[in-house]
């Protein structure tokens, strides 16, 4: 079963996402009401997936995800974000986050979200997509929708990161491309390594900056 560290300084909140979480059938081990004790909780207790707020007393969500992803790299961190925040997503991602859900998404949302990073995949809640667009600007101008550098990819392998930026699973990627989920996991490690990327989101933003993929 997943376990989960629930980390946001209002209770309230605290409450709903333990109640959403935990009806959903996932392990909700502890909450964190502030980044300090989300870390020492994270080392402590080893969740597979943290939900961590951004603005949090003592230390902030971004300072926390980093702590927790220099300690314990394996557990997943799903970042919450309130409107104006979003200008910290490229920041909670150099942190190690892998997902990311504004604060108006559903609890069904979030409990999705958790479950997919769970299982090695990632979300990008689509209203922080053009956030992400302003934010991850090509570094290079294109012409005509193209790369004006060569992608380092091959046409494989664009097709494939395209379909992660659009938000599909490894299953979803492996059925449209009529290939082997192992195939498309494969890929996927090989474009890891050509954009220097540790992640999906840090595969994502790299294309997005060169022009390879799009966010739509």
């Amino acid at each position: 079963m997943t376990t989960v560290l629930v980390a946001d300084d209002h209770q309230l909140v605290r409450q709903a996402l333990r109640r959403a979480l935990d009806d959903a059938g996932l392990n909700v081990v502890s909450e964190a009401c502030d980044g300090e004790e989300a870390v020492r909780l994270a080392k402590q207790l080893e969740p597979d997936v943290v939900v961590m707020d951004v603005t949090m007393p003592i230390l902030d969500g971004i300072q926390a995800t980093r702590q927790i992803f220099a300690a314990e790299p394996s557990t997943k961190i799903v970042i919450l974000t309130m409107h104006g925040e979003d200008k910290l997503v490229s920041e909670a991602i150099e942190a190690g986050a892998v997902a990311f859900l504004s604060k108006d998404c559903s609890m069904q949302e979030v409990v999705e979200t958790v479950r997919l990073t769970s299982a090695g995949e990632v979300f990008l809640s689509p209203a922080l997509a053009d956030s992400m667009l302003k934010e991850f600007t090509p570094a290079e101008p294109t012409t005509g929708g193209k790369p004006s550098v060569p992608s380092p990819l091959t046409k494989r392998e664009e097709e494939i990161l395209q379909s992660v930026a659009d938000g599909k699973s490894t299953t979803e990627v492996a059925q449209d491309l009529f290939i082997s989920a192992k195939t498309v996991k494969n890929h996927l490690a090989s474009i890891y390594v050509k954009l220097e990327a540790r992640d999906r989101t840090q595969a994502v933003l790299s294309g997005v900056r060169l022009g390879i993929v799009s966010l739509h």
